[in-house]
């Protein structure tokens, strides 16, 4: 992958107002099916801010965000197809991460990157596990399968956030329209009333 503008990147996050925002049922359902499927005690979608991860969806964690010096979705952001870790005690990037040596003690990590169609990274569906493990190519292609739904999930709140926008402001432009329209009639009426008088 070539090398990514974070700054870039970081833009195209604020534009999906999606973090800090609550729980949606059908991000949490995508995590759900994920932990399931991948046979993982824990799941995730993250977004990575510039100095925090940030978990849209959790299960099985019990915590809304971390550092993003910590977040193992940080590498995974910057490659394409999934980050897997197999045993994170044996992998240089993570043996010291203070989620392996501490709890929730992280040994298997397998993310998959949620793309925007301008192609920047903003974070990951991913599964966890305390003990070291690879995933299935029938786990591997369904945790394909989710992220895509991910993705599809956040372009859809997306667009639906801007239809809203765009009709609040077609709105207010009615509205405005019509007030220059009464006050173009009042103006009229007082010219006609002057012009009967002259």
């Amino acid at each position: 992958m070539p090398p990514v503008d974070e700054q870039a990147r970081l833009a195209a996050l604020r534009r999906y107002r999606i973090l800090d925002t609550d729980p949606e049922q059908a991000f949490d359902d995508l995590t759900m099916l994920a932990s399931q499927i991948c046979g993982t005690p824990m799941a995730l979608i993250t977004l990575i801010d510039e100095d925090r991860q940030w978990f849209k969806s959790e299960f099985g964690v019990g915590i809304r965000e971390t550092e993003r010096s910590i977040a193992f979705c940080t590498h995974a952001i910057t490659q394409p197809g999934i980050l897997e870790v197999p045993d994170a005690r044996e992998d240089d990037r993570f043996r010291h991460n203070p989620m392996v040596v501490g709890e929730p003690h992280i040994r298997f990590y397998a993310g998959a990157p949620l793309v925007t169609p301008d192609g920047y990274a903003l974070g990951t569906l991913c599964v966890v596990d305390t003990k070291p493990r690879r995933l299935t190519n029938e786990q591997a292609r369904a945790l394909e399968a989710l992220r895509r739904q991910a993705q599809w999930l956040l372009e859809l709140r997306h667009h639906l956030f801007e239809l809203g926008t765009a009709l609040t402001a077609r709105d207010r432009a009615e509205a405005e329209q019509s007030a220059l329209v009464a006050q173009l009639r009042a103006s009229l009426e007082k010219v006609d009333k002057l012009s009967a008088l002259i």
